[in-house]
């Protein structure tokens, strides 16, 4: 159990009120850092909980138009956009990186399909439909920036973004705020999405919306392009009178990470439990689609109202549980000293509200792209992009895997200049070491790109690869 003085918390809290840090989101710190101190793991035993049974299906809805656009009209969507895509070697919003090119090579980011995808639900509905954006410190310039040339994109005076909080790396040896010379912007961290809820309270976000005639929100990560506007689920939101819902998925054998939704045995309540929240001895278990049959897609669905009176009664430090987060200061260098991250969940509010419900999405609405291989599945013509902006798979998505040599973009950009391969006829793709593709070139079935002698290799254009490599 870590025991230390109060010397770690107060250089911490002097840190964030200097940079101008808002006062609920050091309030919340405070909370998790004693949490912290006093040995507090977040753990989530298995033995304590129950799988999630039995959900409502987004597919089994019926809604009569006039209903679903109706709810749509009070809704708004809610973008977390603070990541800078590191784990791909970005240094700025991962929003901003082309995922899709129209059928006139005009080049796309996560965000202008966000954008057309709110612009086409406006124009199918009628509905207002405000786009707001959560930006970190690292995104907000370069997002509002790229915004600028959608001037049709405010609605009502409402603000086009709020800006999420920071807070400082810890010391894992002392619990100190740490110093980094060599470049003090990594002396700071988001404090995880479950920030959502202090910087909705300091940037009068949820009030806002209120006054403006809005009555739920939609809240998802920007680099999930399968979270579009959907009236029939604005529909199904507000006639269940549930002041929280979050979507959920299937599981498949892509799913080996991410949050699930728990009961907890104690007293029957809804609970999330994130990967870093299992216990090493429950893993297995936890990801066994047979027993949890679910995964979180990290869509949610708010209630203003009960929302706001939330916020309100907590100063906007909502009790969730805490997730201690290792790391070393500067991420790419494994030799800088080790710190500890503060974060929590905002999928963890599920037990925050009395009432909070869930809904069975097909896959379409999940569609994250963490790594380079989830980027490549993306721009290739697995995926159709539709008249709406919405991505449509026509037919299933195969598991990509790619080789450590693709980890950043521009590695990655590098070794597809033609861009990606026809990845419909496969049921998967694994490329092992280092290979530059030609241009049609085309994987079928469970195809396998073997280490390439010479240490590189390059796929020739027009070339087909099966299971057996090169054909």
């Amino acid at each position: 159990m870590l025991r230390m003085s109060d010397r770690g918390l107060e250089l911490a809290r002097d840190k964030m009120q200097d940079a101008g840090v808002a006062p609920a989101a050091v309030d919340v710190f405070s909370r998790f850092y004693r949490l912290l101190e006093e040995g507090a793991s977040g753990l989530v035993r298995e033995d304590d909980v129950d799988p999630l049974t039995d959900l409502p299906r987004h597919a089994d809805l019926e809604v009569e138009p006039g209903r679903a656009a109706e709810a749509l009209s009070k809704t708004a969507i809610i973008k977390l956009n603070g990541g800078l895509g590191t784990s791909m070697g970005m240094d700025r919003a991962k929003s901003l990186l082309e995922v899709r090119r129209t059928a006139d090579g005009e080049a796309l980011s996560f965000l202008d399909v966000i954008v057309r995808q709110v612009r086409a639900a406006r124009e199918r509905t009628g509905a207002r439909l405000p786009l707001v954006l959560m930006n970190s410190f690292r995104t907000q310039d370069d997002t509002l920036a790229a915004l600028a040339g959608y001037d049709d994109l405010a609605v009502d005076g409402l603000p086009l973004d709020f800006l999420q909080n920071r807070e400082p790396k810890l010391r894992a040896d002392t619990l100190e705020p740490v110093e980094w010379p060599a470049d003090p912007s990594l002396e700071w961290c988001p404090p995880g999405h479950g920030d959502l809820y202090p910087a909705l309270h300091a940037g009068g976000v949820v009030r806002a919306l209120l006054d403006a005639g809005f009555r739920y929100a939609c809240v998802s990560n920007s680099d999930n392009l399968g979270a579009a506007p959907d009236a029939d689920l604005a529909a199904w939101f507000a006639d269940s009178g549930a002041p929280y819902a979050a979507e959920m998925c299937l599981k498949t054998p892509a799913d080996v990470k991410g949050g699930q939704l728990v009961v907890r045995r104690s007293d029957g309540r809804i609970i999330q439990r994130e990967t870093a929240q299992t216990h090493p001895d429950d893993m297995d278990v936890s990801l066994d689609p047979t027993r949890h049959r679910y995964f979180h897609t990290n869509n949610l669905w708010f209630d203003l109202e009960a929302l706001a009176a939330e916020l309100e009664r907590t100063g906007g430090v909502l009790e969730l549980p805490l997730i201690r987060n290792t790391k070393t200061v500067d991420p790419t260098d494994p030799e800088s000293p080790e710190v500890v991250q503060i974060e929590s969940a905002m999928g963890a509010a599920v037990a925050v509200f009395e009432g909070a419900t869930a809904i069975e999405v097909g896959r379409e609405r999940f569609l994250p792209v963490k790594k380079t291989s989830d980027l490549l599945l993306l721009r290739s013509d697995v995926y159709e992009l539709t008249d709406d902006f919405r991505l449509v798979a026509r037919t299933d998505a195969p598991l990509v895997q790619l080789s450590g040599t693709y980890k950043t973009i521009s590695a990655f950009d590098a070794r597809f200049p033609s861009g990606p391969p026809s990845l419909r006829g496969a049921s998967g793709l694994r490329v092992d070491g280092d290979w530059t593709f030609g241009a049609d070139v085309t994987a079928r079935g469970d195809a396998v790109l073997p280490e390439p002698d010479g240490g590189a290799g390059s796929v020739p254009d027009g070339a087909t690869i099966t299971g057996s490599g090169l054909d």
